[in-house]
């Protein structure tokens, strides 16, 4: 093998290497966000929850929309 064919090889290696390592942090950095998606759709879905049962338990009235009397 030629100087030139040996560290091109090298070169490559170095880079395939570098690839690697860059998509290993990927991967757990996508994991990571899939858990925070995961765990914020929870939240809002517990909100969403909380939202409907505050809306339908106080029934409005149209004295509610009406300003206090000190207005």
């Amino acid at each position: 093998m030629s100087q030139d064919t040996a560290s091109r090889l090298t070169d490559l290696e170095i880079r395939l290497a570098h690839h690697e390592q860059t998509m290993e942090e990927m991967s757990e950095v996508m994991a990571w966000q899939q858990d925070e998606i995961t765990r914020l759709q929870l939240v809002v879905r517990r909100l969403v929850d909380r939202l409907q049962s505050a809306e339908s338990a106080g029934e409005r009235s149209p004295q509610d929309d009406r300003p206090p009397p000190h207005y």
